[in-house]
């Protein structure tokens, strides 16, 4: 069972940045892909951004292209989602998930095991 653990939400103005952290639990971290979701209020969980076990290979939704970059630092089991010129339709509840194998997904079903959510709120 793998727990992961996310930090960093918060309240931010629009254009503003924000870094989203998730910890994760276990000794296979690095063998596996890591993906950031996002729930906005009436809306379907979508994909953010999605990183392969090596950090080779990245994914990016449109709507975030060249905003958000996600990295991941197999030593420290941590992924990251850097989040600038943040927008008011960026407000949603931010998970991490993390993948059934090495290559991302943008499927929800692509991942095992998810993180509890972290709020991230932009004003404008």
């Amino acid at each position: 069972q793998v727990q992961l653990v996310e930090s960093g939400g918060g309240l931010v103005q629009a254009g503003g940045s924000l870094r989203l952290s998730c910890a994760a639990s276990g000794r296979t971290f690095s063998s596996y892909a890591m993906g950031w979701f996002r729930q906005a209020p009436g809306k379907e969980r979508e994909v953010v951004a999605a990183i392969s076990w090596s950090g080779s290979s990245t994914y990016y939704a449109d709507s975030v292209k060249g905003r958000f970059t996600i990295s991941r630092d197999n030593a420290k089991n941590t992924v990251y989602l850097q989040m600038n010129s943040l927008k008011p339709e960026d407000t949603a509840v931010y998970y991490c998930a993390y993948g059934k194998g090495g290559f991302w997904s943008v499927r929800i079903s692509g991942y095992k095991y998810w993180g509890q959510g972290t709020q991230v709120t932009v004003s404008s």
